[in-house]
């Protein structure tokens, strides 16, 4: 993390000179670009001219010297479709709806916000396309593709040739004190976790259970864990169990009382330029793909560096993963597909990798070696330990002055006194679970990853802003966005309606709208559907993934 003051309106969007269209896309397209601290230009209401078309249902973002980006629903300009529509078709009620049993509209808009965030990276790598080749560049984005990548490892995972490691049933890993708080708990590490619940009083053999749904509800979306925990949850107070967290070290949440950190208002990722510039180390190239010949050196685990490095590669990048000696665990993951995670494949498939210990004073030394020859590294440790191993923007700018650090985030600076900055940790702390509301009425987080996800997306946008930057200036930038940021854009797309799903002889119906839905509820069956045939293909190892949402003209 660098101490010095945020860009919080990039660089790129001082360019903007013109914002055109209509429908949602368009206004959460406006949304957006307020968060970076950049207001639409004067005149953005819909439009149409001799040279632009005019945009039915979706967004065209223009900066000066002919840099754009266009956002529809559908590869087919006008085609019909919604936020809605997209979660049904393309699988995210019915991930989301694994908790429950049954498919569930996510509370939020969150397809729309997710492919709002892609056309602006869209923008940013047309620019970066403009500058280094000369030739004015237009990059489309389709908010299908885009949801259809929010459920990539979900749709991997179905299509591996091996089964899940724990059940696909329903469950929640939100809990409720004898005095009533509901909370959430997070331990990376089984010892932390087993000590929580004996300090509850929960058996053993329950305890032992319970493990395996827990830790994998980040891959699964549901936590079908044994009903004694809830039953020791119950049987204590809250504050007995704030108590053995704490003594433990357990991460918890008090959901009824969010708290968002106190860094909750501004911008969505911040920008800091590091070095003077140095243009003639910077490489031109023909027009092709925006970051044709440029290589991100990544050193992420889970998913939001892993899908910023995934998505950076889709944008023509070269990427090479730094792993530990033995390579990523994350690699035998279940389900299997070949010799490979399935999960693994979804964001990592298409990289080169490279073992290097950096614990150790020679493995920092190959790795700033690698550094010396890279455009982007990117990492996701914990708070800290860059600076700790001496691989911290500062440090590394030193190595390489046209460097982009780029830090993908829990909590961003707000990292004090807070949870582990875990996906489901901060939507709890930042009050995303209250629009979810289970039978019971308690509030409950969504178990699909929403926040790493959209954080993937939010750190590609960061990092193109960036090569934007040091492209004009030649010189290096620090970039870092976050969980938090990604909480902070959704919270202000919920929606107030349709809250679950009545299922009719013909389909799926929601609540209190009387809008019927055609729901996909088996992924694998994606595959065969006309309208997203053109946008999946399968790894060499078999599991089906997402392509490119952008389209370069």
């Amino acid at each position: 993390m660098t101490a010095s003051l945020p860009i919080h309106s990039p660089p790129p969007l001082a360019a903007l000179t013109g914002h055109r269209g209509r429908g949602p896309l368009h206004r959460h397209t406006d949304a957006a670009l307020r968060l970076l601290g950049a207001a639409a230009p004067a005149g953005g209401s819909p439009t149409s001219s001799r040279n632009t078309p005019r945009i039915a249902d979706g967004s065209e973002l223009e900066l000066e010297a002919g840099a754009k980006s266009r956002l529809t629903w559908t590869g087919s300009v006008g085609t019909p479709s919604d936020e809605l529509t997209l979660q049904a078709r393309c699988g995210l009620m019915a991930v989301h709806g694994r908790r429950f049993g049954a498919p569930r509209p996510l509370p939020f808009d969150y397809v729309t916000r997710t492919a709002v965030t892609a056309h602006l990276t869209g923008l940013f790598a047309a620019q970066l396309t403009r500058l280094r080749s000369g030739v004015p560049t237009t990059i489309s984005t389709r908010a299908d593709a885009c949801a259809l990548m929010t459920v990539s490892q979900y749709l991997a995972a179905a299509t591996a040739d091996d089964s899940e490691a724990v059940p696909l049933a329903p469950g929640t890993a939100t809990f409720t004190s004898s005095d009533g708080v509901d909370f959430e708990i997070e331990s990376l590490t089984t010892e932390p976790w087993a000590r929580f619940w004996h300090t509850l009083g929960a058996a053993t053999p329950a305890i032992a259970r319970g493990w395996a749904p827990f830790q994998f509800r980040y891959a699964t979306a549901c936590a079908p864990l044994p009903s004694e925990l809830a039953d020791a949850a119950t049987a204590n107070e809250w504050e007995r169990i704030s108590r053995a967290a704490e003594e433990n070290g357990v991460g918890l949440v008090r959901l009824d009382t969010p708290t968002p950190p106190a860094s909750a208002s501004g911008g969505l990722w911040t920008l800091n330029p590091l070095t003077a510039g140095d243009r003639e180390r910077l490489s031109p190239t023909r027009q092709g793909l925006p970051l044709q010949g440029l290589t991100v050196l990544e050193a992420g685990r889970r998913i939001q560096a892993p899908l910023t490095a995934h998505l950076l590669r889709l944008l023509g990048a070269s990427v090479v993963r730094v792993e530990p000696p033995g390579g990523d665990p994350l690699r035998g993951m279940p389900p299997m597909s070949g010799e490979i995670s399935a999960r693994w494949l979804a964001l990592n498939h298409g990289k080169d990798a490279v073992q290097v210990d950096i614990k150790t004073s020679l493995g920092r030394a190959e790795l700033r070696e690698l550094v010396r020859e890279s455009d982007v590294f990117l990492h996701n440790w914990a708070p800290g330990k860059a600076e700790e191993l001496g691989l911290c923007a500062g440090s590394l700018s030193r190595v390489n002055p046209s460097l982009v650090h780029a830090y993908t985030s829990g909590w961003g600076e707000a990292a004090d006194d807070l949870p582990p900055g875990t996906d489901f940790m901060v939507q709890a702390e930042t009050g995303l679970t209250s629009p979810s509301v289970d039978g019971a009425g308690r509030t409950v987080a969504s178990l699909m990853t929403v926040l790493d996800v959209l954080g993937g997306f939010l750190g590609a946008q960061a990092v193109t802003a960036a090569l934007v930057h040091r492209q004009v200036s030649g010189g290096g930038v620090a970039v870092e966005s976050s969980l938090l940021g990604a909480s902070r854009l959704l919270s202000s797309a919920r929606r107030a309606d349709t809250q679950s799903l009545r299922r009719t002889e013909d389909g799926w119906d929601t609540d209190g709208s009387g809008l019927r839905l055609a729901v996909t509820e088996r992924l694998p069956e994606l595959e065969h559907e006309p309208a997203l045939a053109d946008l999946l293909t399968r790894t060499g190892q078999g599991c089906l993934t997402v392509r490119s949402p952008w389209e370069v003209a």
